[in-house]
């Protein structure tokens, strides 16, 4: 159960937005039924995941595999819950999403997933990036990819950490 209760979506302040997640999104889900208690934090957040997820040139392949990685590391279910359709339909196999924990022993993963998991491990676990693991992320995915590679790990850090101390979980639909 979640530590506080969802927000009422039909205050005349959280209607825009409910409307507008809908039209973009399908249904308000947990996240934003929360994130909704403010709806000017919701309204960014929105526009900020946005970008990330569908005007960013990142591969849907790798942001999802790195949404992943996150969720795992962080011991967040419901964004695993949420991203692991997402993920399948990107191209990502069952079998590596069940392979995540260990991926540094796995041969399912290439160089190039190699190098993006490895800076999402060390952006989330120790935040600063060692130089050798920056490089070849660089080397794989040029200057505006490493960005928005950046700005996807930072970001699901967030939504994992916002939906954790808040205690949101799928079990709560």
């Amino acid at each position: 159960m979640a530590r506080l209760p969802y927000a009422d979506l039909t205050t005349e302040e959280a209607k825009p937005l409910v409307e507008r997640i809908v039209a973009e999104r399908g249904s308000v889900l947990l996240l934003y039924q929360m994130l909704l208690h403010s709806p000017p934090v919701a309204s960014g957040w929105l526009n900020y995941l946005t970008a990330i997820r569908q005007l960013s040139t990142l591969p849907g392949d790798l942001r999802e595999l790195v949404i992943m990685r996150v969720a795992g590391l962080n011991g967040a279910p419901y964004e695993a819950d949420q991203h692991a359709p997402i993920a399948l339909k990107e191209g990502i196999s069952q079998a590596q999403l069940d392979a995540l924990d260990g991926w540094q022993d796995s041969p399912l993963f290439d160089a190039r997933t190699r190098a993006v998991l490895a800076y999402a491990d060390a952006m989330t676990r120790q935040v600063q990036v060692p130089q050798a693991v920056f490089d070849a992320v660089l080397a794989e995915l040029g200057q505006r990819q490493t960005v928005e590679l950046t700005a996807t790990v930072a970001a699901y850090n967030m939504v994992s950490r916002f939906l954790e101390a808040l205690q949101v979980h799928t079990h709560d639909e």
